[in-house]
């Protein structure tokens, strides 16, 4: 009844217009004329998110991994956590609610990195996201975009979609350690990936994992044989598409990194003599990195008709002025997300000094110091460099 209720209200709110009104088209298109009965309800702000945090709770009691709670008010406050109900990431009872049930002290050990982990996502949502925004908008807006200008919007809008909807996760982060909590890491440089597999152990790790525990493995995984382990994985990333968004283009997103899963498990699994020489890493990343964008091209056009038209679009008709275009706005796009092409070394960085310090019993002032350089350089970053103009979060209407 629990998992009925919480999904009927995610497919009423969410889904029935969109259901409805591609049963009318497709009743349309065999002759037979259907008005769509549409319901034109607003979505209710994080309805996917928090939904998805209750059916895990349910589930997990379900299994015995985890004992239901009596306290209605822990319960109510790990469903409707503030600083990540909007966009995730997605919380587990066993994480997130055994922490609202224990006594908690404030500490500056920890919040002192917490306002560092606030700053860089504020960096990364206003100085990188912001600033890319408006040009990759100008160039969806466009009808019919030459090819390197097209490739180049996508570009941007893969340095966009990271850095917003990580920015979130990261203020998100930091703003719950100042109250005592700890929230799962969401993104771990996925444009470092050398895999599709590897993307998405990099990538909405929250969200990842809530499909593989609750609807890959239980469909059977990969211990089925290999047709079934094929199956889970297009259900899998079919119903990941769906839950991003009421439009088909995020199914055919979510199709497509199916698609790339069930390649690489191919290629996994063939024999030694017939798989293709491993290439160089840099090489994989390169190429995973590609394929990750053209997921994005499906996941920011919505039309299905422009799509294809960008897909069929042709390098060797842009003229010579295009070319000077895409290359001045892709150049402009890796320039604006160098810090995030940074970050992984300043964060290695980090970890190590703090070990070291540890170890060798640095007195807690130097800690401090660099902690408070650190945030210095990227609030002076926000200050000089914030975009003028601003939009939401892209992940507030999923």
């Amino acid at each position: 009844c629990s998992v009925l209720s919480n999904f009927g209200v995610l497919a009423t709110f969410k889904y029935f217009d969109f259901f409805s009104a591609s049963f009318a088209s497709a009743m349309g298109s065999l002759g037979w004329k259907v008005n769509p009965f549409l319901l034109h309800w607003v979505l209710p702000a994080g309805l996917s998110f928090y939904t998805f945090q209750s059916v895990s709770y349910v589930i997990d009691i379900y299994r015995g991994e985890l004992k239901a709670r009596k306290n209605l008010g822990d319960y109510l406050l790990f469903a409707s956590f503030f600083p990540q109900l909007v966009a995730g990431p997605i919380e587990r009872a066993h994480n997130l609610l055994t922490q609202v049930e224990k006594p908690r002290v404030f500490d500056a050990r920890i919040a002192r990195p917490a306002l560092v982990l606030i700053a860089w996502g504020f960096l990364k949502k206003l100085v990188i996201a912001d600033n890319v925004a408006p040009s990759v908008n100008r160039i969806f807006a466009l009808d019919d975009p030459s090819f390197p200008l097209l490739w180049a919007g996508v570009l941007g809008f893969g340095v966009q979609i990271y850095a917003d909807f990580s920015a979130y996760t990261d203020i998100a982060r930091g703003c719950a350690r100042l109250l005592g909590f700890e929230l799962a890491r969401n993104f771990n440089h996925p444009y470092l990936a050398d895999s599709p597999s590897d993307f998405w152990r990099r990538w909405h790790m929250s969200l990842s994992t809530w499909f593989r525990d609750y609807v890959f493995i239980p469909l059977g995984g990969s211990r089925q044989g290999l047709a079934r382990t094929i199956r889970n994985v297009l259900i899998t990333f079919f119903l990941s598409g769906l839950w991003h968004g009421a439009a088909w283009n995020y199914v055919l997103w979510g199709l497509w990194h199916g698609l790339l899963l069930v390649i690489w498990v191919l290629w996994e699994r063939a024999p030694e003599g017939l798989r293709p020489g491993r290439l160089p890493k840099v090489l994989r990343v390169a190429l995973v990195f590609v394929l990750m964008h053209i997921g994005w091209l499906m996941f920011r056009e919505q039309s299905i008709s422009h799509l294809l038209g960008h897909f069929s679009a042709n390098p060797f008709a842009a003229a010579g002025m295009e070319w000077r275009l895409g290359v001045f706005y892709a150049a402009q796009f890796v320039l604006f997300s160098l810090p995030l092409w940074i970050h992984p070394m300043v964060e290695t960085w980090v970890a190590k000094y703090h070990e070291e310090a540890a170890v060798a019993h640095f007195p807690g002032w130097r800690w401090t110091w660099a902690l408070t350089a650190l945030a210095l350089v990227l609030y002076i970053g926000i200050i000089l460099f914030r975009s003028p103009s601003s939009s939401d979060f892209i992940y507030f209407v999923f």
